[in-house]
């Protein structure tokens, strides 16, 4: 299986404090793979780190082959990889057809095409196109922040806590849209607080304590692990 991203022995954090210390993760394409862990276990930062928003004082990133440590956030998404952050991920004063057009901003060819598979990814933001963002709920905003992602067509998903705040009935429907996603031959990582539910989306899972790997497996034998059931998912 060809690695997607390949994260080695990586330390780091923001400032003058490590939160990450000797992280390890390898994704393969068309993977879905979930980081869970207690909060401050470094799973934000890991992302962040990968997507060039956090300082890495040792170890390795690198991108289908090609190292990217320390390159910029614009650098690592013209190479193929979006984030969607947890907060401020839309322009709330801007319309929804306009936040997709932003998310547009590194191509130069026509990416009508794309605003329009987008629409049909998501159906409920189709009927809202001159709606805007601000005024949508929150599950529509995460669609639209992961629409918005989408129009640079990366390779590699990046998403940080895309059920954060969600109803059950709209984190349930993330899921849904998440695999879809990964349908189209898209690979994801993703950072989630609601562990049960998305390990049962994923192929693989990583739990993360103290910026170190404390376990790795299949969605399901993470699912069946009497430890880490007790200790990450709440028994």
């Amino acid at each position: 299986m060809t690695a997607v991203l390949e994260v080695d022995d990586v330390r780091g954090g923001y400032g003058g404090a490590d939160i990450l210390n000797g992280t390890d993760l390898r994704l393969g394409e068309g993977e879905i793979v979930v980081i869970i862990g207690p909060n401050g276990a470094g799973k934000s930062t890991l992302m962040k780190a990968v997507f060039g928003l956090a300082t890495i004082r040792s170890g390795s990133v690198s991108f289908f082959g090609r190292t990217i440590t320390g390159m910029r956030a614009d650098q690592v998404a013209k190479l193929g990889m979006s984030y969607v952050p947890q907060e401020r991920n839309v322009f709330a004063s801007l319309t929804v057809n306009e936040n997709l057009e932003m998310g547009a901003y590194l191509r130069d060819d026509d990416f009508g095409p794309q605003i329009e598979r987008i629409y049909e990814l998501f159906p409920p933001l189709n009927e809202r196109r001159r709606q805007q963002a601000g005024t949508l709920s929150g599950g529509e905003r995460q669609m639209l922040a992961m629409g918005r992602a989408l129009m640079l067509d990366p390779k590699l998903l990046l998403l940080d806590e895309p059920t954060a705040a969600l109803s059950p009935r709209y984190a349930a429907e993330t899921f849904e849209r998440i695999r879809e996603i990964n349908a189209l031959g898209i690979t994801i990582l993703m950072v989630e607080q609601n562990a049960r539910q998305a390990l049962e989306h994923a192929d693989r899972g990583v739990v993360l304590v103290m910026g170190e790997n404390r376990f790795e497996a299949p969605g399901p034998e993470l699912l069946a692990n009497r430890e880490v059931a007790e200790m990450y998912l709440g028994g």
